[in-house]
């Protein structure tokens, strides 16, 4: 509200109201400031004194009640009954764009003794005024409601050509392209961060969201939001969205995976086996007391009792002390903590076992590279069989379109719809796994080298000392969890396939942490 300081000899009092519907309205010709300097020119030539001027920006229809501009409009006149007003609009359609708000707002304004009047609308009490003013403001609501269904019908057939138009996701914005117009693009470096945690979480290197969120919390480039936490809700979101596998789905305008013309930042298989794993993994909330002083929470496990090991600080007379420790009630280690640098230190000495010899690491690589070799052979083969599966299922989507045409029952009619729902997912899953079946050679050896890089030198991951890190040799190295008894030390623990495999190839057994020869 901005207030006039200019007076004159008791001139008829007014207020002007001003409203826009967007930002970018207000910055053009047709905003506040030019609405309001038309209407200070009309209450000139009237002679009349601006008192206050009250703006809005705000789009639509709605109660013009509750509008902060209008509120505060209402609330200048009641705070001086005894004063009569008269409020100025620059257009009618500013007035109110719903036939039924416009009538509540006229009689609020004749409660407060306040008349109306406008640029390009005269009104008139008689009842042949009123009819006119009810005829232009139900005019003004038809066509508030026309550019609405215009607009809609605009936004639904853009995104059935594969344009995303709502809001970009965290990781993704838009870019103006020639010939396209605004296409999602990815937001570097954000888009990077995103795509390692929806990869991360496929794989299990994330085991729960509430792991995601601490990841993402620790990242300087993820928005946070105004107390420096993302919330769970956005990690959900995040995990859900289609877009980030290349397509579009919206219950708004009734549309299922349609392939975008956006590039993807993961695959399809990807995209499913994270949803698999929502669909079977129970939600933790996250423990900001925790984050990553305890490596092997939710691993290391009692050697007495086999349930997972508590963690926690405990305070000293000049510091705070950092334990593990069972809290299963009737087991001999019941409350017994155990320090954390000594039961972490030994699952290092443990990991130090699993690195092999420099003669056995070439025959794993050799190995490796034979594999790989066999599987690009495959690639073919796979392929051809996928087309024909597409084929398949475009088949039967046809079929069930003829019987669509030829049914009248509507239960019918849902069931094959239904049907056809589920094969064009079913055919987008097979267009995307075709699309990564034969990947660049490049690709395939970046993959093999990070693969060896871990099998070669697993204690360099676990001395790097970074959370993420050891977490991941954790998952990849161990197929379940690290027994540790408070007296008797290390129990022997449960080896992955690869580097069990290396022990065997090597002449030796996992045995209590260390590989014995036979």
């Amino acid at each position: 509200m901005a207030l006039d300081t200019k007076q004159s000899p008791n001139p008829t009092k007014t207020v002007i109201y001003c409203r826009v519907s967007s930002r970018a309205q207000e910055e053009d010709g047709h905003g506040l400031a030019s609405q309001e300097t038309r209407c200070r020119e009309f209450a000139a030539t009237k002679g009349y004194e601006v008192s206050a001027v009250f703006p809005d920006t705000i789009t639509g229809g709605g109660d013009f009640m509750k509008r902060p501009g209008m509120v505060a409009l209402l609330s200048f006149l009641d705070a001086q009954p005894n004063t009569p007003f008269v409020v100025i609009f620059d257009d009618l359609k500013r007035f109110a764009r719903d036939t039924r708000f416009h009538l509540d707002l006229r009689d609020a304004f004749r409660k407060r003794d306040a008349t109306i009047e406008c640029l390009n609308f005269k009104f008139d009490e008689t009842p042949e005024g009123e009819f006119i003013e009810t005829i232009m403001a139900a005019q003004g609501a038809l066509e508030r409601k026309q550019n609405g269904r215009q607009v809609a019908q605009k936004m639904k057939a853009r995104m059935q050509s594969g344009y995303w138009v709502h809001n970009a996701p965290v990781g993704l914005r838009y870019k103006t392209i020639k010939g396209q117009g605004k296409v999602l693009v990815a937001d570097e470096p954000i888009a990077s961060l995103i795509r390692e945690v929806l990869e991360g979480f496929a794989i299990g290197r994330f085991q729960t969201q509430s792991e995601v969120t601490r990841y993402l919390e620790g990242k300087p480039d993820f928005p946070y939001n105004n107390d420096g936490r993302v919330r769970d809700k956005r990690v959900s979101d995040l995990l859900r969205q289609p877009l980030y596998a290349g397509y579009i789905c919206s219950e708004v305008y009734g549309l299922n995976w349609l392939k975008g013309q956006h590039a993807p930042l993961v695959s399809m298989e990807t995209f499913e086996k994270i949803q698999t794993r929502l669909r079977g993994t129970a939600y933790a909330p996250a423990r900001r007391d925790i984050g990553s002083d305890f490596a092997l929470r939710g691993v290391a496990t009692c050697g007495d009792c086999g349930s997972l090991l508590r963690s926690s600080w405990a305070k000293g007379k000049y510091k705070r002390y950092p334990y593990y420790l069972c809290q299963s009630k009737g087991c001999d280690s019941y409350g017994k903590s155990i320090p954390r640098d000594k039961l972490e230190g030994a699952f290092g000495e443990m990991v130090k076992t699993l690195e092999p010899s420099p003669k056995l690491f070439l025959l794993a690589k050799t190995m490796f590279k034979d594999a790989w070799t066999a599987r690009l052979g495959q690639a073919k083969d796979v392929t051809r069989s996928v087309k024909h599966q597409i084929a398949d299922v475009e088949k039967q989507i046809e079929g069930l379109l003829g019987r669509i045409m030829q049914a009248s029952n509507d239960a019918v009619i849902g069931a094959y719809e239904d049907k056809i729902g589920e094969l064009e997912k079913a055919k987008v899953r097979l267009t995307d796994s075709l699309a990564y079946q034969a990947p660049p050679q490049r690709r395939f050896e970046e993959m093999l080298e990070l693969s060896l890089k871990l099998l070669s030198s697993p204690w360099k991951l676990w001395e790097s000392g970074q959370p993420e890190l050891r977490r991941t040799l954790l998952r990849l190295a161990f197929t379940e969890g690290f027994s540790y008894h408070r007296i008797e030390g290390a129990r022997t623990p449960k080896i992955s396939m690869p580097f069990k495999a290396l022990g065997v190839f090597g002449g030796g057994d996992f045995r209590d942490g260390a590989v014995r020869e036979d």
